[in-house]
């Protein structure tokens, strides 16, 4: 049913990935994803890989070392030239939460409170439980970077950008009566956010083997951005930037995930932040292969099918889309193949497994 994966013999190039994602080689695309929900890896590591399955997170420390062997065999043996992984600093805010609805699924699906913050006021912002990146625990990040095979490379994250912990400490009515009402507070707290994150991408970016930053942070809709566009300048932007000076200094490129409309927002992050490669994309906003011909000459062009071909398609159909877009954006150069978000537990998996075969051909 599956020509090329999974692959028998892996030959991970992580140097060319880079090489290739930077401009400085040409060749055929690679593949890149930024998420894959456990439901899938967990069906085709048991179905396809023999894998025994470990949930994450393991009662104890054989179990969690147990998962991330699972983990890195995952991204090995489906053809990546990486493992991307991430945490998050401990951040309290509210949430909903319902019945995961996904076939299979099991637990709740949970959601940010949009109206009710951890922080409404000063005191409340004198009180939260601020992390300190010092006190976090890197051990997940220690082990894949200690027992990644030959060829193979960490691309590491923070779980959650700065506007998503910003949206969600505050909610994301709070935030916008706060930009009105007291800019002071917001920025207060934008910043020891991004304090955090930055002791954290301080303290991964010394690790053996990591070969990019690969940071999260949706900003957008459909139509424009989930803010106005000055304010995530003022109070987001320069913190993105930041973590791209990290990563440089450590000779790593750093890449964005951000969902919905970017546009007014792409001058900055490509002169200013100095962004080096952009994911997340929908064919309602801007077709990757639009994206990339207005900019890819001047950053790497990651993913691009849309979520709706993932979980609506057929796998005839996803071949078929897989090979345009590697025929028309993987000679222009600077592309690697995957989602257009990342892949979701409603995503079908002969979809996801046809689009990665189709790739790898």
């Amino acid at each position: 049913m599956y020509n090329n994966i999974p692959i028998h013999d892996p030959k991970p190039n992580a140097e060319r990935f880079i090489d290739y994602l930077m401009g400085r080689i040409q060749g055929k695309a690679p593949m890149v994803e930024y998420l894959i929900d456990d439901l899938l890896r967990k069906s085709i590591g048991e179905d396809i890989l023999g894998h025994k399955w470990v949930p994450n997170p393991g009662e104890s420390r054989f179990a969690h070392e147990a998962y991330l062997v699972n983990y890195i065999d995952f991204w090995y043996r489906m053809g990546y030239d990486f493992v991307r992984f991430e945490q998050s600093l401990p951040m309290p805010s509210f949430h909903k939460a319902i019945t995961d609805t996904a076939d299979d699924a099991v637990g709740m699906r949970t959601w940010v409170d949009q109206h009710h913050g951890s922080i409404e006021n000063w005191n409340d912002f004198e009180q939260y439980p601020w992390p300190e990146a010092v006190e976090f625990d890197y051990s997940a990040f220690e082990y894949l970077s200690r027992h990644l095979p030959e060829g193979l490379g960490l691309i590491i994250s923070h779980g959650g950008g700065i506007f998503e912990h910003l949206s969600s400490i505050l909610s994301l009515e709070g935030l916008c009566f706060l930009l009105h009402d007291d800019p002071k507070l917001v920025k207060a707290v934008a910043d020891r956010i991004g304090q955090a994150m930055a002791d954290f991408y301080e303290h991964l970016t010394d690790m053996d083997n990591i070969i990019a930053v690969f940071q999260g942070d949706d900003m957008g809709h459909k139509t424009g951005t989930m803010i106005h566009p000055n304010d995530l300048r003022e109070y987001c932007l320069p913190w993105h930037k930041h973590f791209a000076e990290i990563a440089h200094a450590h000779d790593l490129p750093y890449f964005l995930h951000s969902c919905g409309n970017m546009v007014e927002l792409m001058e900055n992050l490509i002169g200013d932040v100095k962004l080096d490669g952009k994911h997340s994309f929908e064919d309602i906003i801007i077709p990757v292969e639009d994206f990339q011909e207005k900019y890819g000459d001047r950053l790497a062009v990651l993913g691009g099918i849309d979520i709706d071909r993932l979980a609506a398609g057929t796998p005839e159909r996803l071949r078929e889309h897989t090979r345009y877009l590697m025929d028309l954006c993987g000679p222009r150069g600077r592309f690697a193949l995957g989602s257009g978000s990342s892949i979701a537990n409603y995503i079908p998996t002969e979809n996801y497994l046809a689009m990665l075969d189709e790739a790898l051909a």
